[in-house]
């Protein structure tokens, strides 16, 4: 069992849904509207490729952070 604390969801969402809407401008909410042409989305490689570069960037930038804290 991990003694590490999690992100809560609501703030991890909202960070998601920023994510989203800097790299992905078409995407309105990461909220489930139960209708095919508001949940799926063509988009481009490139921005799928962008979105998760800064997901994981802000991944990295939690654990710097939770480190720095520990010192």
């Amino acid at each position: 069992m991990s003694t590490e604390r999690q992100i809560p969801a609501t703030t991890l969402d909202a960070e998601l849904l920023e994510i989203a809407h800097r790299h992905i401008d078409r995407i309105e909410t990461l909220e489930t509207r139960r209708s095919d042409s508001l949940d799926f989305h063509d988009i481009a490689v490139w921005e799928l490729k962008s979105a998760l570069e800064a997901a994981y960037r802000a991944g990295q930038a939690n654990v710097a952070k939770k480190l720095g804290a520990r010192t």
